[in-house]
């Protein structure tokens, strides 16, 4: 059985109490990031506390003086070096309001559960099968002050889950109210036309992905064309690859939307970089600590 830290304590999950977390239950009155961890270490975690933090104001929390990046860091590392994780793993930083109450609640004040565990690979690798995915039209997720956070109300993304397991797909895509191809259940889109990418911009309502913007600026840094632009259903017809982005799987491809079939060059390149990106990343951390 796996540790968790909540609220600096590590302890067995069967230890917590639904007291300790009602609210983040009952309402799903709370934020939460994923992140990935390579060589032991989080990946990006700057990108993860940003939003994180912008959560927790868009939600009216009174956020603690203490809960800086170096703080959430230390607990994260803290309940890694306990689970043993030294190499690949995945991290969950779930923060909720504490108390009870109803809709009104008795007070703004956030609690914290980390989870980890190990994953087996240790960098990110490109999926040998090409993903099958469809649109989801049932529910469409529109922008708001909500849209771009991982916020712990996750079902607009758990019914599109249900209808891709129940269909023989592995993911779906998710709409707005203008008919835009947004996201997907659980990545950021990118589509590449003739080398050039383009991905839904978040105004249209997508989650702000660390990883998405990681892949944004590395694009940039590499002098690749890419543009946030709005997409559509021909649009993905008519694309030469569809990347999936998220913070665990880094990139994946699809191989197929409807009667389209699809590459993955361009998709194992960009990762072949974003592991080169992660490499230095730790590297420069390690020297910054010398």
């Amino acid at each position: 059985m796996l540790e968790v830290n909540f609220n600096e304590d590590i302890l067995s999950e069967k230890k917590l109490f639904l007291s300790d977390f009602r609210r983040g239950f009952n309402f799903g009155d709370g934020v939460f990031e994923t992140i990935r961890v390579i060589n032991g270490q989080p990946v990006f975690f700057d990108g993860h506390y940003k939003r994180l933090n912008a959560g927790l104001r868009t939600l009216m929390f009174d956020i603690p003086t203490f809960y800086s990046k170096q703080y959430f860091l230390e607990q994260i590392k803290k309940l890694l070096i306990k689970n043993n994780i030294k190499k690949g793993g995945r991290v969950r930083l779930s923060v909720f309001r504490s108390g009870n109450g109803t809709y009104i609640p008795n007070t703004n004040s956030p609690s914290f559960l980390i989870e980890a565990n190990e994953i087996n690979n240790n960098e990110y690798v490109i999926n040998e099968k090409g993903l099958t995915i469809d649109i989801f039209n049932d529910l469409k997720k529109n922008h708001s002050i909500l849209s771009s956070l991982k916020t712990s109300n996750s079902l607009e993304y758990v019914l599109p889950s249900i209808f891709a397991k129940n269909n023989g797909f592995d993911d779906c895509l998710l709409l707005n109210n203008n008919g835009h191809i947004i996201e997907s259940t659980n990545s950021n889109v990118f589509i590449v036309i003739n080398k050039v990418l383009y991905t839904p911009p978040i105004s249209d309502g997508c989650v702000g992905g660390v990883t998405r913007m990681n892949l944004i600026n590395l694009l940039v840094k590499n002098k690749a064309v890419v543009y946030e632009s709005n997409l559509n259903a021909q649009h993905l017809l008519s694309a030469d690859e569809i990347l999936l982005t998220n913070t665990i799987q880094g990139i994946s491809w699809v191989s197929s939307f409807k009667n389209k079939r699809y590459f993955n060059n361009v998709g194992k390149q960009l990762l072949n970089d974003l592991n080169k990106e992660v490499f230095s990343c730790q590297l420069d951390s390690k020297e910054s600590l010398i």
